[in-house]
């Protein structure tokens, strides 16, 4: 049996029962190993081997809906009805398809499927193997969806209005009454009880069965399904207060003397209370996912390609690998590709983070969504569509916001029992109250149970926590930071120790030009300028950098000849007929150079694991050169940010203990782990790891894969090789140790919130729902009403997302990253 996952989007789920109720269904489903609901995205992921059409028919048996959408191919090879066949039937197999329409005229095809992630591009996978080429033309976007949303907040914001409009008659009626009593017998004088109760009933019952019917529609088929929700709370607690005051007025004799009392207000207001706490929730749950809005509106619409000689604009879904396309000044790069002709300053702040535009000319790669300056370019396209870097963050994103985290297994524990155990302990609050409850037993018993049922929210126990992912993850993309796990964020805040891999990490990664010694008579700048030109026909990084610092600084280098190079101690050459050697201290030593006081200088140097080079020019002593790979501007005050958050840091290297030790002090790091071989830094991450200490690695290259998936959080240089990203549970888009801490200090604080919301969220139910059922009323005489508890309960879920909100304003502790 295979492993596979698909991701559906589900509608109808309201709260974290329903979560849980489409978990235990599609667990039930044959092969499936895992299932994932997430009410923040609507969606559910299943782990196995299933169908998805088996998976969308368990979630409309469990009472809800499997989200469809419709994908637009454009064909092309099709040449008669046969071809149209044939196509329409590999289509049709695709599991998750509901129908394939092939038009041959158009060259198109239509395909109706259940909304399961990345099946588009299985659809033009199934048409290539059938002989033809496909290419995605329209799929549902993410612009469908929020439009949606939208429409669904519309539909909510009606519906809260028009059951404001009926309830308020209602609630003057009643509560006007008991609030000033002339009213009252005004009231009853000129209209009588019989009437006004009639007209409570027609508004009331317009409130339940108009605005509020979303509740029954969703609440009932739960309960018979054994499996209440939030919809099912509603329903009961509603329905048995109209219920009641239904009876009493228009069948008062079935009840007990002294219990012909009316409660349709409470109807009427509890359901329009918890209409605007969802309309509420609905806005604020908008602006979660404003982060996936923000990296999505980057991508640009359309662009200018050249085919064939012909420039024309094209929609960014018909680009394929290879297209020649022209950027414009100001205008977006479209998708991934390398500048062919041209040179401009661009915008990469939305990847790096920096906001210093970066210079491009031939050869040079752009990333899709960047901005162009004031040039034009033209740029060959290398990645399109879901394989673009911008493509590939907002998925990136999308699974971290869609992950659970540990700290959820306890709240899902809850939020299965929770609605029933709320049930039983509200018929169980009816009964004390019906039995031993003061007189009108009956009247008190209902009031109490209906608050219980109303004032019960699983909403903000299932908002606690994917809210503040949502929102912290979304926010760390901005900084830069890009968790590809969601459970990362819970496992880097209990880190105590940050091991770093030194070399691309800590340092630059390349050999740099640090200092000139001169000597001899020569100056600093002659005697480089003669090196440059001794090196400039070397393939070593060390000439390369003796070549790139003469270039910076303006020198002219000479042509040289005669280039020898000494095999194990340097190279010699001609320069403008004088004889230069480059080379080691044995160089120096075989051709009988004297060095004067240059030794203890390369000495001093060395120490501090840089390279010492000298230069000799006509067989006189000319400059000690240093070569060095330079610690990264960002990395000391790094390491100092990191101290100040009670993190030790650690350095895996493979230079020589005594080179490190130096290295280390220089920069205040804490733990060394020295001559280490490419393959032995997962043991030295366990080394790290005694006396129970989490350990998160930095590292940048393919050599550290093993380390980074070892660790027990990864954290990898964005501007590093792709195997390194793959293996870490965290990319730093920006390659600036500043986004480690950056990382660290956003994760503590997404923690802390989740936390707080699940407080919030426990509390909340465990401190109203026994006020609810009247334990204060023998000592104190103090109940709840079920106005009060509709009010309580929808405030509870706008605190939760409110307070994860709040997170939006994360600034980064250092500054820069993002």
């Amino acid at each position: 049996m295979s492993h596979e996952t698909h991701t559906l989007r589900v509608e109808g789920m309201t709260c974290a029962s329903c979560t849980a109720r489409i978990e235990r269904t599609l667990s039930r489903e044959p092969g499936v190993t895992g299932a994932r609901a997430n009410l923040m995205t609507a969606s559910v992921t299943v782990d196995g081997a299933a169908n998805p059409v088996a998976l969308a028919q368990r979630i409309e048996a469990a009472g809800f809906t499997a989200a469809t959408e419709t994908t637009q191919l454009s064909i092309s090879g099709m040449t008669c009805a046969t071809c149209v066949g044939r196509v329409e039937r590999v289509l049709a197999k695709v599991p998750g398809v509901i129908e394939a329409t092939v038009n041959l005229a158009a060259e198109s095809a239509t395909i109706k499927h259940y909304a399961v992630a990345g099946l588009g591009q299985t659809f033009v996978t199934a048409v290539k193997s059938a002989g033809y080429e496909a290419r995605i033309v329209t799929e549902t976007s993410r612009d469908d969806l929020a439009e949606r949303r939208e429409a669904e907040q519309d539909k909510l914001a009606r519906a809260v209005l028009l059951a404001a409009v009926l309830t308020t008659p209602v609630f003057i009626l009643e509560m006007g009454g008991h609030a000033v009593p002339a009213f009252h017998h005004w009231l009853n004088h000129t209209f009588g009880q019989f009437p006004i109760w009639v007209v409570q009933f027609v508004l009331t019952t317009a409130v339940l069965f108009g605005p509020g019917l979303r509740f029954f529609r969703a609440g009932v088929p739960a309960l018979l399904h054994g499996a209440p929700d939030m919809n099912s709370l509603v329903v009961l607690g509603s329905s048995a207060a109209w219920g009641f005051s239904t009876v009493a007025t228009f069948a008062p004799g079935l009840l007990p003397e002294g219990t012909q009392a009316v409660y349709f207000e409470a109807a009427a207001i509890i359901v329009t209370l918890i209409l605007l706490g969802r309309w509420l929730e609905s806005r604020a749950k908008g602006r979660t996912g404003a982060a996936i809005a923000r990296l999505v509106g980057l991508q640009a619409k359309s662009a200018f390609v050249t085919r064939d000689g012909v420039t024309s604009e094209v929609p960014i879904a018909e680009l394929v690998v290879g297209d020649l396309l022209t950027l414009k000044p100001g205008e977006r790069v479209a998708v991934d590709g390398v500048v062919e002709t041209g040179t401009s300053w661009l915008d990469e702040s939305m990847i790096s983070g920096e906001p210093i535009p970066v210079e491009k000319s031939p050869g040079d790669e752009l990333t899709g969504g960047t901005v162009n300056g004031t040039s034009a370019l033209t740029y060959r396209a290398t990645r399109v569509g879901a394989d673009t870097v911008l493509a590939q963050i907002i998925r990136l994103v999308e699974q971290a916001q869609g992950a659970k985290l540990p700290i959820q297994a306890l709240v899902d524990q809850v939020t299965r029992v929770f609605v029933p155990v709320v049930m039983g302990v509200a018929l169980l609050t009816f009964l004390v109250w019906f039995f031993i409850g003061p007189a009108p037993q009956l009247s008190h018993a209902l009031i109490a149970a209906v608050a219980v049922l109303i004032i019960a929210c699983p909403c903000a126990m299932g908002l606690a926590t994917p809210t503040s992912i949502m929102v912290g993850t979304g926010r760390a993309a901005e900084m830069g930071v890009l968790f590809r796990r969601g459970d990362a964020l819970q496992a880097l805040q209990g880190v105590s120790v940050v091991a770093f891999d030194k070399t691309g990490t800590l340092t630059e990664g390349r050999p740099d030009l640090v200092a000139v010694h001169p000597a001899g008579g020569f100056d600093a700048d002659t005697a480089l300028a003669l090196a440059a030109a001794a090196e400039t026909q070397s393939e070593h990084p060390i000439g390369g950098a003796i070549v790139r610092a003469a270039t910076e600084q303006g020198l002219t280098i000479a042509t040289p000849s005669d280039v020898n190079s000494i095999t194990g101690f340097g190279l010699q050459a001609m320069v403008e007929g004088q004889r230069v050697l480059i080379g080691a201290a044995r160089l120096m030593d075989r051709e009988g150079i004297a060095l004067g006081d240059l030794p203890e200088l390369a000495d001093s140097h060395a120490a501090k694991g840089e390279t010492p080079l000298y230069v000799a020019v006509d067989g006189k002593a000319a400059a000690l050169l240093i070569v060095a790979d330079r610690i990264k501007p960002t990395t000391p005050p790094a390491i100092k940010a990191l101290h100040e958050l009670g993190v030790q840091v650690a350095m895996i290297t493979g230079d020589a203990r005594a080179t490190a030790q130096a290295i280390a002090a220089e920069l205040g790091i804490d733990h060394v782990v020295a001559e280490v071989l490419p393959d032995g830094k997962v043991a030295a991450i366990e080394s790290l790891r005694e006396g129970g200490r989490k350990v998160a690695f930095v590292g940048d290259g393919i050599n550290d894969a093993p380390a980074l998936a070892a660790a027990d959080v990864g954290l990898a240089i964005g501007t590093g090789t792709d195997v390194a990203v793959e293996a870490a549970e965290v990319v730093l888009m920006s390659g600036d140790l500043r986004g480690v801490v950056n990382a660290l200090h956003l994760s503590r604080r997404v923690l802390r919130n989740i936390r707080q919301n699940l407080f919030w969220a426990f509390a909340y139910n465990a401190a109203l729902i026994p006020v609810a059922a009247g334990v204060l009323y023998p000592a104190f005489g103090i109940t709840l009403s079920p106005i009060l508890g509709a009010g309580a309960m929808a405030l509870s879920s706008i605190f939760v997302l409110t307070n994860a909100l709040r997170l939006k304003a994360l600034r980064p502790v250092m500054e820069g990253s993002a």
